[in-house]
């Protein structure tokens, strides 16, 4: 008797317990929910918390609500306005939001992506048909991606989704491509420093001659210079040696012979061919011998 008197609230309890968890559920902060009653979309919760629905008759569907990266594991190949092929590797952030929409319009994450995908490749391949090569590695990039993510944002709006960025990680060139690049890069490098090398030769050149130019000018600057001196002091040597001499003629006769002796008889092999009588001689012959 008492264990069926206690035994009905205990299964009353148990119920009850069970279609408040079947009613019952909760939204984490990183999510959002749609209600389905009977296979149809009843209500969309974008609010944290706790929530209730009808048991058995309403369902509930978790959808990610933070923002999720799609991640190209292969590098795509594009061409440029120049017709070069470019291997670009890339990423794209994107968020749910509008849950109800992105219900209506894909049925997981997977085609989510795959649509996501699809649209950027093809915004992509279609902003690099219009760019060169050194425009999409150099700033113009950032604009470029600007562009990419407007066009691909507006259908990816029709799916309930939003393109937050679009980046490239790595831009590369193919192998054999990389190959002919670097080669012609090699031979621009050798033309250039080659071309260096002749200018610097030539400069060197006009250098050395110029040089040698105002060498020459200032050797003969320097040497009119010096007989200009050597001229004005012979002459002053000249001025006073007449000077000198002419306050005694007989003096200066017997210097100029002893020069010419000096000059003369300078070297032992000299031999001279003269008169005993000569000139030459006078002051030789003796004492006061010159006068006569």
């Amino acid at each position: 008797m008492m264990n069926s008197r206690f035994g009905i609230p205990l299964a009353v309890t148990l119920a009850i317990v069970f279609l408040a968890s079947l009613a019952l559920f909760t939204v984490d902060q990183r999510e959002r929910a749609i209600v389905f009653q009977l296979g149809e979309v009843k209500e969309v919760i974008t609010t944290p918390g706790l929530h209730f629905k009808w048991p058995l008759i309403q369902n509930v569907r978790y959808f990610d609500a933070r923002i999720l990266t799609l991640d190209t594991p292969d590098a795509e190949r594009y061409i440029t306005s120049e017709k070069k092929n470019l291997l670009v590797d890339s990423f794209v952030k994107w968020q749910i939001t509008d849950v109800r929409q992105y219900y209506k319009s894909i049925l997981d994450e997977a085609q989510a992506q795959t649509r996501i995908s699809q649209t950027v490749n093809a915004t992509l391949r279609e902003e690099f048909g219009k760019h060169t090569v050194h425009e999409v590695v150099s700033e113009d990039r950032n604009e470029i991606m600007k562009t990419v993510r407007e066009r691909a944002n507006q259908d990816a709006k029709k799916i309930g989704v939003e393109i937050i960025d679009v980046r490239l990680k790595r831009v590369d060139l193919p192998q054999e491509v990389s190959e002919s690049v670097y080669k012609r890069m090699d031979a621009e490098r050798k033309s250039v420093a080659n071309q260096l090398r002749s200018e610097g030769s030539a400069a060197a050149e006009r250098i050395r001659a110029e040089a040698d130019k105002e060498r020459e000018v200032i050797i003969a600057n320097a040497y009119k210079d010096a007989q200009r001196v050597k001229g004005e002091g012979d002459a002053k040597a000249s001025a006073a040696y007449a000077q000198a001499f002419g306050q005694n003629p007989e003096f200066y006769a017997f210097y100029r012979s002893l020069e010419a002796y000096r000059s003369s008889f300078n070297n032992h092999s000299d031999v001279l061919v003269l008169e005993p009588n000569s000139d030459f001689f006078k002051y030789l012959k003796g004492p006061g011998k010159g006068s006569k």
